[in-house]
């Protein structure tokens, strides 16, 4: 697998960005039976401001987001909570991702989560995406859900909708 990652916010290294990446981009394809050897994919670490841009220029909100995710090819499920297509072809670019320093690391110390759980479980999430999963209508979003518990137990991190 090629995760390929891109630090435009140098404080993401600290964060070990490209091993968070990783590991959780092959424990979502391995999770499905996908090989993650034969699947790349680019993690671009910004910053809030970063990721306002690309949110005001992609999904005309323009605010600060934690991740936004761009598929290489739409693969979402006609029916509503059924699965997305599976990749596959020659072309092994899965698509791409942004995530932002500074919102998600908010977000993780409001919550009173590790930042290495939350940023984990937001690459899962991302990477669902790039699958073709969505949370836009009720059953995906209880599926996909269901699914980034699932990875992320298996990882031994909590649930992170299990609100306490």
């Amino acid at each position: 697998m090629t995760v390929d990652v891109i630090y435009e916010d140098p404080r993401w290294q600290a964060q070990d960005l490209e091993a968070r990446a990783d590991v959780a981009v092959a424990a979502t394809l391995a999770h499905f039976g996908y090989d993650p050897e034969a699947w790349e994919v680019c993690v671009m670490g910004c910053d809030d401001a970063r990721i306002a841009e690309l949110n005001e220029e992609f999904r005309d909100k323009g605010k600060a987001t934690n991740v936004l995710s761009w598929p290489s090819e739409e693969r979402g499920a006609e029916e509503e909570g059924a699965l997305p297509e599976a990749p596959e072809g020659f072309d092994p670019e899965l698509g791409d991702i942004a995530i932002s320093y500074d919102t998600c690391l908010r977000e993780a110390a409001e919550a009173g989560k590790p930042a290495a759980d939350h940023i984990t479980h937001l690459l899962i999430h991302a990477t669902l995406h790039l699958l073709g999963f969505d949370h836009i209508r009720d059953k995906d979003a209880t599926l996909m859900e269901g699914i980034e518990v699932e990875i992320l137990g298996k990882m031994g991190i909590s649930d992170p909708y299990n609100i306490d």
